[in-house]
């Protein structure tokens, strides 16, 4: 079976006074997920807002990642794939790594 399927992200970034923060919302067409992430200029540093864009952005993805990741978890515990409760050692169902 064939499935193909588009999720949308949507990512917000703001900066002031050092401090950016990103908001980012995946909407997976059944629910939507939002996740957030802040990135903080150490004073002594040399301010390139790029790069607390991109740590923000990244940390706020992590958040959805880790939303996600729960959701399977769960899912999977719900159809007997996974254990019924504790920490999981991956793999277990999909896995991490790549071939």
């Amino acid at each position: 079976m064939t499935r193909t399927l588009e999720w949308e992200l949507r990512l917000g970034l703001t900066e002031d006074d050092g401090t950016t923060r990103a908001e980012a919302v995946l909407d997976t067409g059944t629910t939507k997920l939002t996740g957030h992430g802040v990135a903080r200029c150490n004073p002594q540093d040399v301010d390139v807002p790029v790069i607390g864009d991109e740590l923000a952005a990244s940390r706020a993805m992590k958040d959805i990642a880790a939303q996600l990741m729960k959701a399977a978890d769960e899912e999977l515990e719900t159809v007997g794939a996974g254990p019924a409760s504790g920490p999981v050692a991956p793999p277990y169902a999909w896995s991490d790594t790549t071939a």
